[in-house]
């Protein structure tokens, strides 16, 4: 039987993009989540959303699997981004969407201010 380790290894490796998240990108169950969602909903990307509200293992696991402490949290091919903040400020900068091209991922380019 695979540790939730192996099972959260397998869906940040599986998936271009996943966010782990109270809720589903449908129905975000925190402001923080909902936040993230905004964002990469706003840049057009496709994500998997894994509601960590349904397993506790999961819930708990990610934690440990990133040594992070809080949810949401952002993966990208595989990598660990960042939370809610991290992610935030790097769609404000710009940062994400670099990122994001930079990973082979077409996403809508922000409009500038």
């Amino acid at each position: 039987m695979a540790s939730i380790q192996d099972e959260i290894r397998q869906e940040v490796t599986s998936n271009d993009i996943v966010l782990f998240m109270k809720g589903t990108p449908q129905m975000p169950m925190c402001g923080f989540s909902g936040q993230v969602v905004q964002i990469l909903d706003y840049l057009g990307v496709p994500y998997k959303g894994i509601n960590v509200l349904a397993n506790d293992e999961i819930r708990q696991g990610i934690k440990d699997f990133a040594n992070w402490p809080t949810i949401p949290q952002l993966y990208v091919k595989g990598e660990f981004v960042g939370g809610c903040d991290i992610i935030r400020e790097m769609f404000q900068s710009g940062e994400l969407t670099s990122h994001l091209n930079e990973q082979g991922i077409a996403c809508k380019q922000p409009e500038q201010n």
